[in-house]
């Protein structure tokens, strides 16, 4: 261009050195090309590309893109919850308070969290731990939900999704150099947002298998193997446990939780209970424990000591309200210091959305008996956990018709994670491609039917086996169609590489 020509000019006149960009690839964050996100990678990207292509016309096998790649029920086609929806109307736009189409205690709702805010709106920043009324519904909601068991509001802090609280504390855990540099402990598989916060901190994953063959089990003697073995390059600070599990959708029991916290004291690790699908409980004789409840009825030699972080969302559960980004994280027995300098580290991003925040409360605060709302409210709710459930075991029997694919019992969550089995000629042409075996079956998949899913790759898996996560938001009879395809999928491709 006649600029560039003009300045290259100047440069050789001497009057401007010729330099190259500040930022650059060999010159940015290194840790940031360590960072990766399996859920919204290559496959994805891909998907959205089919979904111009399909826009403008082009011709493909099939009439449009299933994601069944992400825990985003609403975008699945799952209904807001009507309260939820009614009150953050309300909150965004309070003349609607003069409205008689809105029920009392949504509007009595409504007014407490306006109340709260910076002139009443819910467009003025918050403090930064979150809101006070919301933090004191949060530990009002702990303590019933834990049958009694105190919670302390100012142990509260409301954030951006549960995954803005994780990354939080995270960081507050990394430090040293070398073989002091601290080590996390997360499952394999396991959810890569931890993976992917542990490479852009630079701390040092460490990962412990969970055993499939027993439903996706945590074994305590595979904890203290991959301890020790760590112990020989970094320091093992942080044990991060998922429950119920994503990808691999356990639930664990009691009795797992009281040895993990065991295992906790004896090794001196800090725990981290995410704990975001605490309502998806689908499998009979399965049920929520919280970490914080199990903790404290093991009695105050476990319950003075272990320091434990657990985290909540609005994402998940039977809200799926992912957009808002409201969540909370509870923290026990951290020291005073370094609480102060957590709510320091906060204060630096001012606060979580409000609106996040708002529906947080909702959550936490929902309709009770006698309330207008309550009938709906239950019924929505009942509903939305009854197709869940109902689509989990839909999805593990009918991929367990097919030859060459297995899937544990989906306990909980949102996900199944089924092992395939790939002909020797499928992953050997995988390789000379470079990609991961399960990457190019997914892909496949998605040319061939629409159907987008994650490969097993981007949440670890054992050496030498191969895996999908699959969501089970759609609506069931689109569930249906997209299993019954991938059936038929699977067996053409093993018929093609065998």
């Amino acid at each position: 261009t006649p600029s560039e020509h003009l300045h290259q000019k100047m440069s050789e006149n001497g009057a401007l050195p010729l330099r190259g960009k500040v930022l650059t690839v060999d010159t940015m964050n290194a840790n940031v090309k360590k960072v990766d996100y399996a859920v919204r990678g290559p496959i994805v990207q891909r998907a959205v590309q089919i979904e111009k292509e399909l826009k403008e016309g082009v011709k493909k096998p099939f009439e449009e893109v299933i994601k069944a790649n992400i825990g985003d029920a609403h975008a699945m086609g799952q209904r807001p919850i009507t309260f939820f929806r009614q009150v953050m109307a309300l909150c965004t736009y309070p003349q609607l308070l003069d409205d008689n189409k809105f029920p009392e205690d949504a509007k009595n709702r409504a007014r407490r969290i306006l109340q709260s805010c910076g002139g009443n709106s819910i467009g003025a920043y918050t403090t930064s731990q979150g809101i006070d009324c919301v933090r004191h519904d949060v530990a009002n909601y702990i303590q019933r939900r834990d049958g009694g068991i105190p919670s302390d509001p100012d142990n509260i802090y409301l954030t951006t999704g549960a995954s803005d609280g994780i990354v939080t504390i995270l960081k507050l855990l990394t430090a040293g150099e070398g073989r002091t540099r601290t080590g996390v402990m997360i499952s394999i598989p396991q959810y890569p947002l931890y993976s992917a916060s542990i490479a852009e901190l630079g701390a040092v994953q460490i990962n412990y298998y969970l055993n499939e063959e027993k439903c996706w089990s945590l074994d305590i003697s595979e904890l203290q193997r991959s301890l020790q073995a760590a112990r020989e390059h970094c320091d093992p600070r942080v044990l991060c446990i998922i429950n119920p599990g994503n990808p691999t959708g356990q639930v664990q029991s009691r009795q797992c939780i009281e040895d993990v916290i065991r295992f906790a004291v004896k090794e001196n690790l800090f725990l981290m209970a995410d704990e975001v699908y605490q309502d998806n409980v689908y499998a009979e004789g399965c049920e929520f424990h919280s970490f914080k409840k199990v903790l404290f009825e093991m009695g105050p030699e476990y319950s003075s000591k272990v320091e434990l972080a657990s985290f909540h969302s609005t994402s998940k559960c039977y809200m799926g309200e992912c957009g808002f980004r409201g969540g909370y994280m509870e923290v026990i027995n951290m020291d005073p210091e370094v609480k102060a300098q957590l709510t320091k580290l906060v204060s630096v991003r001012l606060c979580p959305p409000a609106p996040g925040q708002a529906l947080m409360d909702l959550v936490v605060n929902s309709p009770q008996p006698g309330e207008p709302s309550y009938q709906t409210f239950i019924k929505e709710r009942t509903d939305v956990l009854s197709a869940l459930a109902e689509k989990a075991k839909l999805t593990e029997e009918i991929l367990n018709t097919v030859p060459g694919i297995s899937c544990n019992p989906v306990q909980g969550a949102m996900y199944s994670f089924p092992r395939i089995t790939l002909p020797e000629r499928a992953i050997n042409e995988a390789k000379a491609k470079g990609q991961a075996p399960d990457m190019f079956y997914c892909m496949k998949l998605l040319e061939e039917t629409g159907i987008c899913l994650v490969p097993g790759s981007g949440f670890g898996q054992r050496e030498g086996t191969y895996h999908f996560r699959m969501t089970i938001l759609p609506p069931t009879d689109k569930l249906k169609i997209m299993l019954n395809k991938l059936k038929e999928f699977h067996q053409k491709f093993t018929q093609q590489y065998s």
